[in-house]
């Protein structure tokens, strides 16, 4: 998948899954900041690229440890997103937290382009 692809499926299917698991996933508000920082014209490329990959991981039905098993699901997508959020935690910021957590507090949150 090019760089591109994955930058449109992210932006396709992000809130779906959000939508889907969001409440049997604990660190839910760190992947929507990560999503909003994904968008920010202010994140620097290396940045995007590896908060791209994660959601990505996050995303795709193929995972380690398929989601939809009881308890397990989430625990590769935890130690991908734990270890993306130590690598970009520069540049995560509070207006990030501020926008998932008021995307979340939305029914219907869309992307912000």
């Amino acid at each position: 998948m090019e760089p591109a692809e994955k930058d449109s499926f992210v932006k396709e299917n992000f809130w779906g899954k959000v939508k889907k698991f969001g409440e049997k996933i604990p660190f839910l508000k760190d992947v929507v900041a990560m999503y909003y920082c994904l968008l920010d014209e202010k994140t620097p490329l290396k940045a995007k690229a590896s908060i791209t990959l994660a959601l990505v991981y996050f995303i795709s039905p193929i995972d380690a440890i398929p989601d939809f098993i009881a308890a397990l699901g989430f625990t590769d997508d935890i130690g991908i997103i734990a270890t993306t959020l130590l690598l970009i935690k520069t540049q995560l910021k509070e207006e990030h937290y501020e926008q998932a957590e008021a995307a979340l507090k939305n029914e219907n949150p869309k992307a912000e382009n």
